[in-house]
């Protein structure tokens, strides 16, 4: 039995027969012959293939659903904003975990069994909004989060928050705290 083409592919075909329309979530998920990942197909077009598809993230004109492929000219790997020295700074100093939920990279990802968890750049303030693709506007976040994002974030518990969920953790949590900040910090673990 012969299959038909991938959903990546019905998409992209999708894309390229209305460069430069504003394209709805629904839309794209019709075309791609109804995948429930049609969401990842698309970022993996942008990211990977280098299909400058914009969403709302990019250009305050753009609403949340919404997609633009601008032209069918894509950019090189390295022709992205985000340099792989930024990439890997940023990365080592947030101690390569998720910024907002916590998990680490090459962690099983809790909503795929057979995957793991994947870091990628998150903006701080999303372009736009006015934000840059500085070191300092960047944080890891795992593929996930970064998908629930939509332009806003949890706040970062304060120090308060922060030390009282510490404090009613076991024991046996508490030391793997511990254990965690020495490492990020570069001391060794007394046992």
């Amino acid at each position: 039995m012969a299959r038909g083409p991938g959903s990546k592919k019905l998409i992209l075909e999708f894309f390229l027969k209305n460069i430069g329309q504003v394209l709805e979530s629904r839309d794209i998920q019709e075309a791609s012959g109804g995948a429930v990942e049609w969401a990842r197909r698309v970022r993996e077009l942008r990211n990977e293939e280098g299909y400058q598809i914009l969403s709302h993230k990019d250009r305050a004109d753009l609403k949340l659903n919404q997609y633009l492929l601008e032209t069918d000219v894509r950019l090189p790997a390295f022709a992205r904003n985000i340099s792989k020295e930024t990439r890997a700074r940023v990365l080592e100093r947030n101690g390569y975990t998720c910024q907002m939920c916590g998990v680490a990279a090459g962690d099983p990802d809790p909503f795929g069994s057979s995957r793991t968890v994947r870091l990628t750049m998150g903006h701080i303030l999303d372009k736009s909004k006015g934000g840059d693709d500085s070191a300092q506007n960047l944080r890891a976040v795992c593929t996930n989060c970064n998908e629930g994002l939509q332009n806003t974030a949890l706040p970062k518990p304060d120090r308060i928050h922060l030390l009282a969920q510490i404090r009613r953790a076991t024991i046996s949590d508490q030391k793997a705290v511990l254990d965690w900040l020495l490492q990020k910090f570069g001391q060794n673990v007394a046992k």
